[in-house]
């Protein structure tokens, strides 16, 4: 017993010390968000087209014998020179028809969302659909690759809102999923035309989650009072260090569920044809077996979707980078390191079911 106390009285002095982080670490947070709204940022747009030109050049160089290079580039040469005539051509054409929509090769804008608990890409993202908007054309389309293991709801909320936008401007909306489109993934994900993913690229997790440890019984031991005061019935349902009740622990899961039920509700309205209640079930699944089920379009890499819209279209990585000072970026270090860790974590707790 005496081991006991003296292991619980060691973990309260370490939660102290952890929310003395946590705390330290928010004053840190609440400065860079201050400062936010004045954050400026760059468009920086790549052209994947001549990139993917450029790598094959390269080995091009290496491989083929100096007759066969020289050939190469001479007949590259003709076709370019051919490509600018015709280019004339077709400006020429809409200068005399001013009636007349002046031909454009379509364009595909590569976008990327790297998602965390906050879904703090959605400041970048709002940005750069922005800019795809102001300047697309109506036959140009946006792929997203997209990872991300889900976070809070509100947050994912915005991040697939944003991507309607792209959908409501009469643009195709294609995501891509390399790695993982969990929970608030997911939310963003379905808003999408067409869904992509790698075959073993985790797909879903319909389902809502909300876990708090409680350390009311190892204060009593420590002769500890904490002192909560609300005003309203549900201002404060379950805490950390009160005492909870049925009564406020019902509540929650009226919340929970109730969450539940609008991101049903959400995933249904954009995939119609999904047995929700056959997925919505708080489970993931790989790649394949999410094509059986309809959560996705088809089985396929994002370096396999770019590669094949570069032979007729024109493919232009799109991103803004927010120039952030060194408290934002402190933060987002933190919130990186602590994503992982819960990531690591469920996929720890999961095991039985992800090898089954």
């Amino acid at each position: 017993m005496e081991f006991l106390s003296d292991y619980g009285l060691f973990l309260l002095k370490a939660v102290t010390v952890v929310v003395a982080i946590i705390v330290v670490f928010g004053f840190i947070l609440s400065a860079g968000q201050k400062q936010r709204s004045g954050l400026k940022g760059d468009i920086k747009v790549t052209n994947l087209g001549e990139e993917i030109k450029d790598h094959k050049h390269t080995i091009q160089s290496e491989v083929l014998s100096k007759a066969e290079w020289k050939a190469l580039q001479k007949e590259e040469k003709e076709q370019d020179k051919k490509e600018a005539k015709e280019d004339k051509k077709k400006v020429k054409s809409g200068k005399d028809k001013e009636s007349e929509e002046l031909e454009v090769k379509p364009r595909t804008y590569v976008l990327d969302f790297d998602g965390d608990i906050e879904a703090s890409d959605v400041e970048s993202l709002r940005e750069e659909i922005t800019a795809i908007l102001a300047t697309a054309n109506k036959q140009d389309e946006v792929l997203l690759r997209l990872k991300s293991p889900g976070g809070m709801v509100h947050a994912y909320g915005l991040a697939a809102s944003q991507l309607s936008r792209i959908k409501a401007a009469g643009h195709q909306l294609t995501i891509a999923v390399d790695e993982v489109a969990a929970s608030g993934g997911y939310m963003m994900a379905c808003v999408a035309d067409k869904i992509a993913s790698a075959p073993f690229a985790i797909i879903g997790s319909i389902g809502v989650v909300a876990e708090i440890p409680n350390f009311n019984k190892l204060l009593k031991k420590a002769h500890v009072d904490y002192e909560q005061h609300t005003a309203g019935d549900y201002k404060r349902t379950i805490t950390m260090f009160g005492e909870n009740t049925s009564h406020g622990r019902e509540k929650f899961k009226q919340e929970l569920e109730e969450t539940h039920q609008l991101f049903k509700k959400f995933i249904n309205e954009n995939r119609p044809e999904l047995d929700i209640d056959k997925v919505a079930t708080g489970e993931h699944w790989y790649g394949t077996q999410a094509l059986e089920l309809g959560l996705i379009d088809n089985i396929s890499t994002s370096d396999d979707l770019i590669t094949k819209a570069t032979e007729d279209r024109d493919v232009y990585s799109v991103k803004y980078e927010i120039k952030r000072p060194l408290s934002d970026k402190l933060s987002i270090s933190l919130h990186g390191f602590l994503d992982k860790f819960v990531w690591s974590w469920v996929q720890r707790s999961n095991q039985s079911n992800l090898y089954k």
